[in-house]
């Protein structure tokens, strides 16, 4: 996993709406990258939700927020307009940029190996460096969390 003090990747990704959408679209912007594993389960809808019920916070302070899974642009599209999502998810279909994070990784549930997405957010500065990052993330409580350790 990249760490603390590590530039942000490059990337270009779509998001909802098919657009295409670049790191170097926040340079010289603070922002949240956070993986999730997929649209519509229990922890990344409680995940999304959280971070659309501060997103106001979020933008007041001049932070935007993305969160990356693997799932299409049509399930990012339909996850958006029933969880009522402001903020931008992009469709990482192939991978890559989950594995450049170092997210993409082995996990366990009810005794099962397989891979998948490691929940995993980033804080990042104007200048493009993760300043803070959150390993294995619990969803509930966790944008409430983000928010406080950037604005302190």
């Amino acid at each position: 996993m990249i760490s603390e003090g590590d530039l942000v990747p490059k990337f270009e990704l779509e998001d909802s709406d098919g657009n295409k959408v670049k790191s170097t679209d926040f340079k010289g912007k603070k922002h949240v990258i956070y993986f999730y594993p997929k649209d519509f389960t229990p922890g990344c809808t409680t995940e999304a939700d959280e971070f659309s019920r501060d997103y106001k916070k979020f933008k007041k302070s001049g932070i935007d927020v993305l969160g990356i899974s693997p799932d299409d642009v049509d399930s990012h599209k339909k996850f958006c307009k029933k969880m009522g999502i402001p903020y931008t998810l992009l469709a990482d279909t192939n991978k890559e940029v989950s594995k450049k994070f170092g997210v993409w990784g082995k996990k366990k549930f009810m005794g099962r190996e397989y891979m998948g997405i490691v929940r995993s957010t980033f804080l990042v500065n104007e200048k493009g460096k993760i300043f803070k990052a959150y390993p294995k993330v619990k969803a509930a409580g966790h944008a409430k969390q983000v928010l406080e350790d950037f604005t302190n």
